[in-house]
């Protein structure tokens, strides 16, 4: 459940603008601030069904979103060869305060 939860968190924090404004909210009570569906129901005057529902059908847009545009994925990739990049350095060029430089840049940018 958290790898589940934190990938959605993942994939709301690349996709948010592409949802609507009530599949926003549910989904960042839901899963950011660990709302139940329950409360959730009960905030927006609405039954719990209709909650569980809103939210199955936004997790798998984000999933949709993901299969069509990977930007979570790139951003993954991007963070292991950034690594990789690291450990290179650190092994083989340790006292090179231009490619530290450079590798700092490219952690902050990501």
């Amino acid at each position: 459940m958290i790898e589940k939860t934190n990938r959605i968190n993942a994939l709301f924090d690349f996709y948010e603008p592409l949802l609507t404004k009530k599949q926003m909210e549910y989904i960042s009570l839901y899963y950011r601030d660990d709302f139940s569906l329950g409360e959730i129901a009960e905030n927006y005057a609405v039954s719990r069904q209709a909650v569980y529902d809103n939210i199955k059908r936004t997790e798998k847009i984000l999933e949709e979103y993901e299969n069509k545009l990977h930007l979570y994925q790139a951003f993954i990739q991007r963070g292991q060869q950034i690594e990789a990049l690291e450990t290179y350095f650190a092994k083989n060029y340790p006292e090179d305060q231009k490619i530290q430089d450079m590798l700092n840049e490219l952690e902050y940018e990501e």
